[in-house]
């Protein structure tokens, strides 16, 4: 096709600089002609290409021009290079198109700006990826995908908690949060949520729908996931802790803490904190051993001595069975 191969020969020329008829038309597998005529077609429509006469000519393109190809700065280009798509364009079936419009991307920039990419590239990795991955499958995606994209209805049938359901929806787009899969969807008026590894069955309808004219789907997503946590149980207490733990506590995922106060001189703090449940609650403090001590409330502080008294019968009765 044409355009493709007026845009390899500007990518060409961007590369090495200079390059003769010859040399072009051996690249791109046409005759010489050819390739005079595609360098009228790039000059009538305003690419700065000129030939250069003599034993080291060729044709070649104006000074800054390369970079009004791609408009991207260097720091632009090396923020691209950071990012580690793989697992979930894997998913989407699309890691080899990636890898093709990458390099086209990179090609099309100066020799020391491409440089300075992979030489990020070499040097900086980002994983987004947690250390406990889902195991999650997803083999309705693709489907699924196919119906995001063609703006078609999509019939589903999958699990809730309590039962199999069938419904059609109006699906509006992906989100992946790590690895693992959502479709936000419109369903009569309502917009819902679905985990993807939760469809039984998928199935494209003929039937397509109007997008709302409003949805943002990051502005969503963000709203939802403030939504969510904001629904989530709250499970009050004041807790004592040792100095030391206070960096990894901050860590924990069930715990937030809303107020710490001075240590004292012996290292202990006293702290006001919210987990998400009872149980949750008294596995954590269990986890940190004598460096936690619950306060208050004395439902929490009792769950926690009786769950100790239990470990300790456990391990004091085979102490006393291997001793015997």
């Amino acid at each position: 096709m044409r355009a493709d191969r007026l845009l390899s020969i500007l990518l060409h020329l961007q590369n090495h600089g200079r390059m003769t008829t010859r040399q072009l038309a051996e690249k791109l597998e046409v005759s010489e002609r050819t390739i005079h005529r595609d360098m009228e077609a790039l000059s009538a429509s305003g690419v700065p290409v000129y030939a250069e006469r003599g034993s080291a000519g060729g044709w070649a393109l104006a000074e800054g021009y390369r970079s009004n190809l791609t408009g991207l700065k260097t720091d632009e280009l090396q923020s691209l290079m950071l990012s580690s798509p793989s697992a979930l364009l894997n998913d989407l079936g699309l890691r080899e198109q990636y890898e093709h419009a990458f390099i086209k991307l990179l090609s099309a920039l100066p020799q020391s700006v491409q440089q300075d990419a992979w030489h990020v590239r070499q040097r900086l990795h980002i994983d987004g990826a947690g250390w406990h991955e889902s195991d999650e499958s997803f083999p309705l995606l693709q489907t699924i995908q196919d119906a995001v994209w063609l703006t078609r209805k999509l019939w589903v049938r999958y699990q809730r908690e309590d039962a199999v359901v069938e419904r059609i929806v109006q699906p509006l787009g992906l989100v992946a949060k790590r690895s693992v899969w959502y479709l936000v969807a419109q369903v009569d008026e309502d917009m819902r949520t679905y985990r993807i590894s939760r469809f039984a069955e998928a199935k494209v309808l003929e039937e397509s729908f109007v997008r709302p004219a409003d949805f943002d789907l990051a502005s969503y997503w963000e709203e939802s996931t403030k939504q969510f946590k904001a629904s989530l149980p709250r499970y009050p207490a004041v807790i004592r802790i040792r100095e030391e733990i206070l960096p990894r506590l901050k860590q924990e995922r069930y715990i937030k803490i809303a107020s710490v106060q001075t240590a004292s001189e012996n290292g202990w703090m006293e702290a006001d904190v919210e987990f998400h449940t009872l149980d949750s609650a008294c596995t954590l403090v269990l986890g940190y051993g004598p460096a936690i001590e619950v306060l208050q409330p004395d439902e929490l502080r009792t769950e926690v001595v009786a769950s100790a008294a239990g470990i300790l019968r456990l391990y004091g009765g085979n102490t006393a069975a291997d001793s015997g």
